[in-house]
């Protein structure tokens, strides 16, 4: 628009402010004094404007240097497991074409004999199609290590350095407030809430975000199991509630229940499973989900269902009652009242229904998250601009926020951030963060 001449313009931008204010005039008289929507407007999403801006304008330097030489192993990876894939298959064909490896997997190796076909007639090779076939054949765990070393590199280590602002060396990345339907922030060009964690190449990208000097570190600041936390609050449940009260590890505790042994006697394997129902529950999965995250029989995965929701029975209830009431009203609600609506909660399509029962069990959990860090987000800012403080919040992931701090306001700040944060809002659980430090975002995460 910058490059477009005033006069062309001014009607454009014209009529952008005429019909927002038309339209904040038809809303306004929608949202009466009290009301949880005037609440979340005046004292959540407008607050926050400024603080979005602020950290937009601040930016986060970014080390080119380290995402060169990652580019570069990314490369040579990339090449060696070309050459390894292509003698496993002993033809040569494209591995970025789904429908060369289809034919080189299914036909030329034949892995298997019940491959499925898309509706364009070629085989399908989704991830979750590979995943299910790993064990078959050497070149399937290969092919979906090519494709996730491809994407680091296509998607993050290449394009990054280009956006590099040139007169700040830093990179500015901008926050939406009103994309996600769940009220969470969403970032994009670049989104930089979308930097892989769960692998260790992946996580590597991090060690590009830097301080701005020397003087400074990265200060991340991240709410301990905060979801799980608020469907204890919202459900009440007894046993989640009394776990995080006498601040036992959640997963542990739950384990103990779950498989009926003393919390000193649970093992790993037994923690990991009970970890993945307790996630698995915030988003409605049934047995077969988790039948397919930890590699168990259905049958297996739907008996350790029912002995999670034995113990924990008010967990259930409110979930039963979370959907009928989202089938009553056509919304659910976070702990502030931002509502989620659910048009297709009465659906006869028994898929579409299904999967807005998920919504509605997760929106409430999910949004409630997004509402409590963005009070925090509010209130810090306006502490460390009353305070004084010259370290700035530079980035927000979900449940993290990322400050660049210099080096004799470390302890100072970290107190302050975890202080508002863990005060936000008040639940019948507490809200517990963890806030580190370190020379790049990787080391502080």
């Amino acid at each position: 628009m910058a490059d477009i001449p005033p006069e062309e313009v001014v009607n454009y931008a014209c009529e952008d402010a005429d019909i927002t204010l038309r339209l904040a005039d038809v809303f306004e008289a929608r949202m009466p004094a009290g009301s949880p929507e005037r609440h979340i407007l005046e004292e959540v999403e407008m607050p926050l404007v400024p603080v979005l801006a602020d950290m937009e304008m601040e930016g986060v330097r970014l080390d080119v240097d380290v995402l060169g030489a990652m580019a570069e192993g990314l490369k040579e990876d990339l090449r060696k497991l070309t050459e390894s894939i292509q003698a496993h298959a002993g033809v040569p064909f494209s591995i970025d074409s789904p429908r060369q490896l289809g034919e080189v997997l299914f036909d030329h190796l034949a892995i298997t004999d019940k491959a499925k076909k898309t509706k364009t007639g070629q085989y399908a090779t989704g991830e979750d199609v590979l995943q299910k076939l790993v064990d078959t054949h050497p070149i399937v765990a290969e092919v979906l290590e090519y494709r996730q070393l491809n994407k680091l590199l296509s998607t993050y280590v290449r394009p990054l350095p280009e956006l590099v602002d040139p007169e700040t060396g830093r990179i500015h990345t901008q926050y939406m407030q009103a994309v996600a339907a769940t009220g969470r922030l969403s970032s994009t060009q670049p989104n930089l809430q979308n930097i892989p964690i769960r692998t260790k190449r992946g996580r590597e990208i991090r060690k590009a975000f830097v301080p701005r000097d020397a003087n400074h570190v990265l200060l991340a600041a991240d709410y301990s199991q905060v979801e799980l936390r608020i469907v204890a609050a919202l459900s009440g449940d007894r046993g989640l509630c009394t776990a995080f009260l006498e601040g036992a590890d959640i997963h542990t505790a739950t384990a103990a229940k779950v498989f009926g042994v003393p919390a000193e006697e649970v093992d790993r394997g037994q923690r990991s499973q009970a970890k993945a129902v307790n996630f698995g529950i915030l988003y409605g999965q049934g047995a077969f989900g988790l039948a397919e995250t930890l590699k168990i029989p259905r049958r297996e995965a739907k008996g350790i269902i029912e002995a999670y929701f034995a113990e924990f029975a008010d967990l259930k209830a409110y979930q039963t009652r979370v959907v009928e009431e989202a089938k009553e009203n056509g919304y659910v609600e976070t702990v502030l009242g931002r509502k989620r609506w659910l048009p297709d909660i009465t659906s006869a399509n028994a898929v579409v229904r299904g999967f807005a029962e998920r919504n509605a069990i997760n929106a409430p959990i999910q949004g409630s998250a997004a509402d409590i860090i963005k009070i925090a987000m509010v209130h810090i800012h306006r502490a460390l601009d009353e305070g004084g403080f010259k370290a700035r919040m530079i980035l927000q992931v979900h449940d993290e926020l990322v400050f660049d701090v210099p080096t004799d306001e470390v302890e100072a700040v970290r107190e302050l951030v975890c202080s508002h944060m863990e005060r936000a809002v008040e639940l019948a659980v507490p809200l517990e963060v963890e806030a580190q430090t370190g020379q790049d975002w990787l080391e502080a995460h």
